[in-house]
């Protein structure tokens, strides 16, 4: 017999990203955490419940043996959308088997893991089913899995999804899991749920494969924020739904009271949050829904922090790829819904919202509340030469009408068994690749640069900036929310340490920072010449004229207003 009161557990996270889904730290997914919770719920005591990164196990060594001693390892991954990733390393499969080689355990594997594994974690991949040598493959939910395995001495489980109770009570008891993160408290983001499954049925995603829209109450999830918030998390996004703008409802229409009970009691019990981001919004819902989109649009950019990103999945702009992939937005519908998020939340703090959008001369140098961030897909059915021409233009229109958006995200399919792409898998990705490659790089260089201009203009400051590695001898960090900016500082600065940040230029993605407010008595000579209209001579007799009182004593003609990096 397996008392669950003595029974050993360790979660290993392998990461999951998924179209409505992010668990690359800095953010911590919902899985592991449900999963803790399940663990507790079924008799577990929290001391024996262990949690790593498969990060963490890279590199030390000496965690694999919780690993091989556990009662029950549990690993938890999957990638069912391609990405670039900076905080944290997805692990590959043959990581995976690994780690069920190692345990001397039992074995559960579980996550979005269940719908394939491609040869790397990469697009324009055909994803195979596989079993990767563990004992258990939870085909559920993998934290009713686990709760019926404890139920069973580890006996066996049958494939299940959880209902909300169970889901209200796991939430809540695995917020402790937190803690064992290498990233908390200061550098996690905590991804919650309010919903899952979606009410269309595109042919690449995998969000319908759970089902209809199911919707968790505003108290459950203000439930689980508080009991994270007391366990020391600071930072939390609402991403884990296929849109925000839904929640509450019927799974299509905008239910403004619920966002309003949603985000006032999450601001409530978490007093002194440094992020509150979102994910999804369809734009659909947007443009079918505009009066009561625009108020719950306006109850968001009222309780979120600046530089959130409504994740908008146009996928394709080409007619025929839209009606090929039952794609619920045209090109034209998704511009209004652009239009629409730019008026009601592109404000910044300190400026009027009744001026929304704000920016050029005159607006504050803060980040906009709430933009959109518009996703396009690649190698879908139906995909042609015209395809790239109709994204680029709609793009151009966006830019060219006055609008932001907050990020471009152009991705290849990875085609899965269940979705209507496994038929045609990724031969469209890999037949156009160089045409892909040649177009990316076109709206890197013609759009998103002049677009990350236009939002992050000189003299926008970023608090809180983390600072995560060195690269050519400049320090790179970005701040903890959802698709955050890059930003590169001149000079080697001491990393995991946090400061402000003001833009003085751009690249197609990224920005370069210098630290705000400047002190022009402790820059360094890079630093001063990072400032635009300062180069190294200029920035060299500055240096040797110190100390100044205040930046007027620079006494410089400078076209540059060197104001905007002082206080």
């Amino acid at each position: 017999m397996t008392d669950p009161a003595n029974l050993t557990a360790t979660i290993v996270d392998g990461y999951v990203d998924e179209p409505a889904h992010f668990g690359v730290p800095p953010y911590i997914s919902t899985y592991p955490r449900f999963t803790a919770g399940a663990l507790v719920d079924a008799g577990v005591p929290e001391s024996n419940v262990t949690y790593h990164t498969i990060d963490e196990l890279r590199e030390e060594r000496a965690k694999w043996a919780d690993v091989a001693d556990a009662d029950l390892m549990i690993y938890i991954g999957g990638m069912t959308v391609p990405g670039k990733y900076v905080g944290g390393t997805p692990a590959e499969p043959d990581e995976v088997r690994e780690l069920a080689w190692v345990a001397e355990g039992t074995t559960l594997m579980g996550g979005p893991i269940r719908f394939g594994v491609g040869e790397e974690n990469a697009g324009g991949q055909d994803m195979q089913r596989k079993n990767l040598d563990y004992d258990f493959v939870a085909k559920g939910d993998v934290e009713a899995a686990v709760y019926d395995l404890v139920d069973s001495e580890l006996e066996g489980f049958g494939n299940r999804m959880r209902d909300n109770a169970e889901l209200d009570r796991w939430a809540a008891k695995g917020a402790f899991v937190v803690e064992q993160h290498p990233n908390h408290p200061e550098h996690l983001i905590c991804e919650m749920e309010t919903s899952r499954g979606c009410a269309y049925r595109c042919s690449f995603c995998t969000e319908p494969l759970y089902g209809n829209p199911a919707f968790r109450t505003a108290d459950s999830v203000v439930k689980e924020v508080e009991n994270l918030y007391n366990r020391g998390a600071r930072h939390f996004r609402l991403g884990r739904q296929a849109d925000i703008l839904a929640f509450g409802g019927d799974g299509e229409a905008p239910n403004p009271d619920a966002l309003r009970r949603l985000y006032g009691g999450i601001r409530e019990v978490a007093p002194d949050l440094g992020t509150l981001h979102l994910d999804n919004m369809n734009p659909i819902t947007v443009v079918r829904w505009p009066e009561k989109s625009r108020e719950a649009i306006r109850i968001i950019a009222e309780h979120n922090t600046p530089g959130d990103t409504a994740a908008f999945g146009l996928e394709s702009a080409d007619p025929v790829v839209q009606e090929e992939n039952n794609l619920n937005v045209s090109a034209e519908e998704c511009f209004e819904a652009v239009k629409i998020v730019n008026e009601v939340a592109g404000w910044r703090p300190g400026d009027d919202p009744a001026d929304a959008p704000t920016f050029g001369e005159g607006a504050s140098n803060r980040l906009p509340k709430l933009l959109p961030g518009i996703n396009l897909l690649h190698g879908l059915i139906g995909e042609r030469e015209e395809t790239f021409d109709h994204n680029k233009q709609f793009l151009q229109r966006v830019y060219d009408e006055g609008l932001m958006v907050r990020r471009i995200n152009i991705r290849q399919v990875m085609a899965f068994d269940g979705t209507e792409m496994s038929g045609t898998g990724a031969s469209i990705a890999n037949d156009h690749k160089q045409l892909f490659k040649k177009y990316k790089q076109e709206i890197r260089e013609e759009i998103d640069r002049p677009m990350l201009r236009r939002v992050t203009p000189a003299g926008t400051v970023l608090p809180n900036v983390h600072l995560e590695y060195h690269q050519d001898g400049r320090t790179f960090g970005r701040q903890l929310g959802t698709y955050p900016l890059l930003v590169g500082i001149p000079g080697e600065r001491e990393l995991g340490q946090t400061i402000d940040v003001a833009v003085v230029g751009h690249g197609y993605r990224s920005v370069t920072g210098i630290p705000y407010p400047l002190d022009f008595n402790e820059a360094s000579m890079d630093e001063l010449s990072a400032i635009p209209g300062i180069g190294k001579s200029t920035a060299g007799d500055i240096v040797v004229n110190r100390p100044y009182q205040t930046h007027d004593d620079l006494g410089l003609d400078l076209d540059a207003d060197i104001g905007m990096y002082v206080q």
